[in-house]
Order: C-alpha cells, then sequence, then structure tokens
C-alpha cells in the first residue's frame, strides 16, 4: 500500500482526533483541522495526498453546499487530488452529487472503521496511480525535447576508435559515470548514445542537455524542473532534466562551460541522489547514470580554478578519450561513403562513389570540424553533384585549412594578423567564452570586445 499525507478538514475536534488515531499507523503523516479556511495553507505546506472533508461547517447546515465550494476550491489548486467526502446527513442523490463534483469517495458519520481503512487504502491507490501518470506525462514532455539516436553509428577502423568501441562493451553494463573528452564535433554524443544502447539501462530514458546552450539563470529549472507558479510564465508544472531521466542515462553536454555556481548545485544533487523542483519544497529521488562531454581541459581548469575537483571526481569515475579527425587516417574515406549513402538516399542522386582526387582531398584537409564537417562537406558535394561520381571541386574545401597551411600561416609577421589568429585561437579554447578568452590573452573583457568588434 502507498503510505501517503492525509489531511481530516472537519468542525468536530473528535472527529479529527478519533480518525487521527484510526489513520495514523496506515500513513506518512495526518494533520487536522478545524476551520476549511486553512485548507489552502496545508495544501501547499503538507502537501497531502488524501482529504478527508466534511459537508457541513455551519451550525445546523446538512445542504452539504460548504463541502462542494471547498471541494472546487481543491480540485482548482490540484487537478489530482483525492477528496472523501463525510458527513452525517447521507443521501443517494447527494453521493451521486459528489462523485460527479469531482469526490472520490463518500463516507458516513458514525463510520466503519473496517470499512473506512478500506476505502482510505483505494484513495491511495488511486492517488498513486494519478501521480505516476502525471510524472509519466512531465517525462515524456521533457524527454521529446531530448537529441534523436536516429542513425547512430561509430564509423571507423583506426586503432583510436576500435579502442573506442571496445570501451564502449566494457564500460556500458557498469553504471559508473563516466566523462567523454574529445574536440567539438568528434562525436561525443554518439557515443553517449551507444553507452547507453548497450547498457542495462537501455529500456529508460536517454536525456541530453547542452550546457553550453542553457542560460545561468534558467539552469535549475532546465535540470530540476519547476512548480507551477514558480515564476512568471510557469502556467503548469514541468519536469528537469534529471527527473526525466530517472531509471535512464543523463548526457550533460559541454559541462566545461558550466558556471561555478551552477557546478555546486549540480555536485549537490548528484551526491544526494534527490533534486527539488524550482518553487517547490518537496525532494525527488533521481536514479540516473550521468555521462558527460566537454571539449575543454578539465585537469587545467581545475587547476586554473575554474572547475570544481570534486565534481571532476564525481563525473570522471571513468574517462573516453575520442581523438580528432586528422588523427584517424583512413576513417575520413570510411566516414565519407557514410554519409555519401546516406545523403545520395536522402537527395534522390545516383552518386556511386567518391573519385580519387576526391579522395586526396579529403585526406590532406586538417578538418577543424571534426566528423561534423566532414559530414556538412559530403552533404553539400551530394547537392551540388551531377554526375555518378563525388568530384573534388564541390566539396569546397579551404585551401587555408589543408594540411601544410598552419606553417605557412606561422611564418606572417603583420602584427595585425597575428592579433587576429591569437583571439581566435583564444575564443575557441574558450568555447566562445568572452571572459575566459580575455584571460587566456591577458587583457580585459572590455579589451577584448572592442578586439572583437574591429
Amino acid at each position: 500500500m502507498y503510505k501517503g499525507k492525509v489531511l481530516i478538514v472537519d468542525d468536530n475536534e473528535d472527529v479529527i482526533f478519533s480518525l487521527n488515531l484510526l489513520l495514523k499507523p496506515h500513513c506518512e503523516a495526518v494533520r487536522g483541522a478545524t476551520s476549511p479556511e486553512k485548507i489552502a495553507h496545508f495544501m501547499k505546506t503538507f502537501e497531502p495526498d488524501v482529504i478527508f472533508l466534511d459537508m457541513n461547517f455551519t451550525r445546523d447546515a446538512v445542504s452539504g453546499h460548504e463541502g462542494f465550494k471547498y471541494l472546487e476550491e481543491i480540485l482548482k489548486a490540484d487537478s489530482d487530488a483525492v477528496v472523501i467526502f463525510m458527513t452525517a446527513y447521507a443521501d443517494t442523490d447527494k453521493a451521486v452529487r459528489a462523485i460527479k463534483a469531482g469526490a472520490t469517495d463518500f463516507i458516513t458519520k458514525p463510520w466503519d472503521n473496517d470499512k473506512l481503512l478500506v476505502t482510505l487504502k483505494s484513495a491511495m491507490e488511486l492517488r498513486y496511480s494519478r501521480l505516476e501518470v502525471a510524472s509519466l506525462k512531465e517525462r515524456l514532455a521533457t524527454i521529446g525535447h531530448s537529441g534523436s539516436d536516429d542513425g547512430l553509428a561509430l564509423i571507423g577502423e583506426s586503432p583510436a576508435m576500435l579502442k573506442i568501441k571496445s570501451e564502449i562493451e566494457r564500460f556500458a553494463m557498469s553504471d559508473a559515470n563516466i566523462l567523454i573528452l574529445g574536440e567539438n564535433g568528434t562525436g561525443k554524443d554518439v557515443v553517449a548514445h551507444l553507452l547507453h544502447n548497450v547498457s542495462q539501462r537501455r529500456e529508460n530514458p536517454f536525456v541530453a542537455i547542452d550546457l553550453g546552450c542553457v542560460p545561468e539563470q534558467l539552469f535549475e529549472s532546465e535540470l530540476f524542473g519547476y512548480e507551477k507558479g514558480a515564476f512568471t510564465g510557469a502556467v503548469s508544472a514541468k519536469a528537469g532534466r534529471m527527473e526525466a531521466a530517472s531509471g535512464g542515462t543523463l548526457f550533460l553536454d559541454e559541462i566545461g562551460n558550466l558556471p561555478m555556481q551552477s557546478q555546486a548545485k549540480l555536485l549537490t544533487a548528484i551526491e544526494k541522489r534527490e533534486i527539488t523542483r524550482v518553487g517547490g519544497t518537496k525532494c525527488k529521488h533521481i536514479d540516473v547514470r550521468l555521462i558527460s562531454a566537454t571539449n575543454c581541459d578539465i585537469q587545467r581548469m581545475v587547476t586554473e580554478g575554474n572547475f570544481r575537483q570534486d565534481l571532476q571526481f564525481r563525473i570522471n569515475t571513468i574517462e573516453i578519450h575520442i581523438p580528432p579527425l586528422r588523427e584517424r587516417g583512413e576513417d575520413v574515406i570510411l566516414l565519407a561513403e557514410f554519409f555519401l549513402s546516406k545523403f545520395a538516399k536522402k537527395y534522390n542522386k545516383d552518386i556511386r562513389r567518391i573519385s580519387r582526387d576526391a579522395q586526396k582531398v579529403l585526406m590532406k584537409y586538417e578538418w577543424p570540424g571534426n566528423v561534423r564537417e566532414l559530414q556538412h562537406a559530403v552533404e553539400r558535394a551530394v547537392i551540388m553533384e551531377d554526375s555518378n561520381i563525388m568530384r573534388p571541386d564541390n566539396l569546397m574545401l579551404s585551401p587555408s585549412k589543408s594540411a601544410g597551411s598552419q606553417a605557412t600561416e606561422e611564418l606572417t609577421m603583420n602584427l595585425e594578423e597575428l592579433e587576429r589568429d591569437a583571439i581566435r585561437r583564444a575564443m575557441k579554447r574558450a568555447d566562445g567564452n568572452v571572459s575566459r578568452a580575455a584571460d587566456y590573452l591577458g587583457i580585459t573583457r572590455y579589451a577584448l570586445y572592442r578586439k572583437l568588434e574591429k
């Protein structure tokens, strides 16, 4: 039996006392109120699962109008509330009207203890079912915004990729937290999905959140959820990503971008395995397998004081390093052929292979954007190609980023070009964070803003 909380609302203190003695062994907690005006207060602070509500509070009143009035207020505050009417003046019409108005059951005074406990048991089960359904709806609504795993594939036969495939098989059945490291576009999200898909949690949700895209002021509501009325615009309650992922896997992408204050809140939730929604008071237990990813040097950030060491220990029980595409040799061609097949089908093109010259171009290019850049390059080439062979011209790869160009760039002595290159590298290393980039360059944030405008 689900043991929830019970609120008894009756103007007779003896009724409250008797019910309290009877129900207390079968409930989590019992509260009583002699005035119906206190119902709103108890619903906010006590959050009852079942409410026993007297129908008449005015002396000599027998109509039950007061009970229906307060029932309407209760259901307006909580549409899933379970309310059981109590009255010494029972009749069939009144009982039927009570059920139609939204009451769960109807008992008469004096009551039979055994029958009342059976009524309580049914009411608790109904409340539990309603809460489960509401939670499932909220979780599904949240999961609906998570990344899709359509077309997942870990393409590659290089030693580094074979090692990663082996690690996925070895670590997947463990519930240990995993940190995936690698440059932007290397496929960290693909590895996270695959880890989930071969784990014991594969039948439960995989929920992803890109922390680099979440403003600091929205971090708590996005990760922990919020209750109705918690802030302007919160017209209904919503489960956060951690709650939605309970039982499954939570993927925290770009965790290196998380501000220190948010890092502390995340650490607390991970350690206690519970969260409290914004605007709420009830702690919710969570059971998630945590997979994090970043392109930042976490160890260096810890040394520089930009990332909490205790959080680092929590998220990287196991580390998986994904190499950049330029270090994967012939994997470039395997990936290109995979994308060619995918996009030829998508755009209804009869492109059968990649020409030898195009393969040479693909192998010489440095791929600063990694697999993501390769995917976009092949898609663009497929759209532009009008023959059955992919030619190098349609790849449109800038020679400035091909192999050997870096040495040419480093020969320049032009101060303006050197400054521009330094700013570009700092912004890339800071992943767009102006304050952090300014620290790398040794200048103020405002000075960097001026240089960026220039």
